[in-house]
């Protein structure tokens, strides 16, 4: 398998230079530098196509640093975005007690001592 990724525009055949990801809980379309590698969701467009990309009506279109040279990073930024929009959409689970402490009303290690010696 070859490590040129091409654009994804049908017919295109050109190297894509660049990422187009969604952020649908801010309707926002990033464009940005070609990010390390494929994720689902995400296209690869070449610099023609990359440059003609609109957003959908209501939504912002965000355009990161597309200049020809690939930032030093240890992280690509759109991919640190897929992670947190991934993280906002896990459901939550209630801690729940180590399965050693009782549990309920008076089942604690505990107990009240009053001042008359009981």
């Amino acid at each position: 398998m070859s490590g040129v990724r091409l654009c994804a525009k049908a017919g295109c055949g050109v190297t894509a230079r660049f990422t187009m990801t969604y952020v649908h809980a801010d309707a926002t379309v990033v464009v940005g530098p070609l990010a390390t590698r494929a994720e689902p969701g995400a296209l690869d467009l070449c610099r023609h196509h990359a440059s003609r990309m609109t957003a959908p009506r209501g939504w912002e279109l965000l355009r990161l640093d597309i200049g020809e040279e690939q930032p030093e990073r240890s992280r690509d930024d759109l991919l640190a975005i897929a992670d947190a929009v991934r993280e906002a959409a896990r459901p939550r689970r209630e801690p729940q007690p180590p399965a050693d402490l009782p549990s309920g009303p008076g089942r604690g290690h505990l107990r009240v001592i009053t001042g008359s010696g009981e």
